[in-house]
């Protein structure tokens, strides 16, 4: 899947032997090679950066310099906050925020309030920002309504929902409904639109039900999507600047419709444990981690200091993390990742001595840096350089 295990072991272990484990490494000609592969399966639709699968904000900076990138794609007001005191002058928010203190710091910030989206699917929400603007000067902030992109096959008490849980927002007469309520509250206007289809950009493709699920998800949603914006510019008697869709999996299905003004992706850039299954593009993982063997319990087996991160999600199997290289190596069953220890199978005819390094990838993509303060750059055998994480620059957002 992604070249040699033996290779890529000895490129990681030279490059990091004067670090001690646990450590954080990104290959930085991989996360190139997929930045580049992600805005060609865009199709030339600009693509927003998904900052919570990137967590590094060197990172951010280093893949929005280059072309066909524009704009970050936020998880926390106070994140984007903090993205906008850092240069950034393009923050979408891809969740809904109650946040008041967060609120009042954008009310406060002219600045802020011209680079930053809002997110809503309720007026509930919009009005708590508009009340937060309330008495203040600068310009409106701009709004985007997350639209459920769920595919409902099904009629009546028989209809099913494949997708994600999201915003409330399916039909058509509901999203206009809400964006007269919003546009009509004090200080806030109406800019765009999101889709973010899960069941087809956050899901493998490797089986025929799923694929089945893919593609007439996409078929429905081209019909809705475009019906969706139309009535909403009729609604507010003005175009539309935004339409957001898609993520990593579903890049070049959400830009071949022209309704849609840009496509994010993250993920696509780590490609981490769960994106293995897909077919419509060739994984090549940059993240890793790594841990060394501190014990030897038993013939056939090596016990690793550390390496319970565990991906959100569904709790099984496929959100533990991926033991890489050397190849071959199993969890147990009994223990799994650890949270101080990892103990694992070796494989018949292997044997790892007290000290080697393990390398591993998480199931998803970012949380892996909420693990690390610093997270080392690596080109080709060498550190190119070690930069702090989020959480090494003291910023948690949840």
């Amino acid at each position: 899947m992604f070249g040699c295990m033996s290779s890529l072991r000895s490129r990681l272990d030279a490059a990091t032997s004067h670090l001690p484990a646990p450590l954080a490494v990104v290959d930085l000609d991989v996360l190139e090679a997929n930045a580049d592969d992600v805005v060609g399966r865009a199709g030339g639709t600009p693509v927003r950066l998904a900052s919570k699968s990137v967590r590094v904000r060197a990172l951010l900076d280093h893949v929005l310099a280059r072309p066909g990138w524009a704009g970050v794609m936020a998880f926390s007001l106070a994140e984007a906050l903090w993205l906008v005191e850092e240069g950034h002058d393009d923050v979408l928010l891809g969740y809904p925020v109650v946040d008041r203190t967060a609120l009042a710091s954008l009310a406060a910030s002219p600045v802020a309030r011209a680079a930053v989206t809002l997110m809503v699917d309720d007026v509930a929400q919009a009005r708590r920002a508009s009340d937060a603007l309330a008495g203040t000067e600068g310009p409106a902030v701009r709004v985007c309504l997350d639209v459920d992109a769920s595919w409902r096959p099904g009629v009546g008490p028989f209809r099913v929902h494949l997708g994600t849980r999201r915003s409330p927002l399916h039909e058509v007469a509901d999203v206009v409904r809400v964006a007269r309520a919003v546009d009509a509250l004090p200080g806030l206007a109406v800019r765009g639109l999101m889709f973010y289809e899960a069941q087809v950009a956050g899901l493998p493709d490797s089986s025929p039900a799923v694929r089945f699920v893919k593609a007439r998800s996409v078929a429905e949603l081209d019909r809705r999507r475009p019906a969706v914006r139309a009535a909403v510019e009729a609604e507010l008697g003005r175009p539309l600047d935004l339409v957001n869709s898609g993520g990593s999996g579903s890049l070049a299905t959400s830009s071949a419709d022209p309704t849609v003004t840009e496509v994010t992706s993250g993920s696509g850039l780590y490609v981490p444990g769960l994106f293995d299954g897909y077919r419509s593009f060739e994984p090549r993982p940059s993240a890793f981690f790594a841990l060394d063997v501190v014990r030897r319990p038993a013939p056939g087996l090596a016990t690793l200091f550390g390496g319970g991160y565990i991906a959100s999600g569904p709790p099984g199997h496929a959100r533990e993390p991926r033991l890489t290289a050397p190849a071959g190596l199993r969890l147990t069953g009994t223990e799994g990742a650890g949270e101080v220890q990892t103990p694992v199978r070796l494989p018949r005819g292997t044997h790892l001595e007290v000290g080697e390094r393990v390398w591993l990838r998480h199931a998803k993509a970012g949380e892996l840096m909420e693990r690390f303060d610093v997270v080392h750059l690596v080109r080709g055998s060498a550190v190119e350089r070690s930069v702090l994480t989020y959480r090494g620059e003291g910023r948690t957002f949840g």
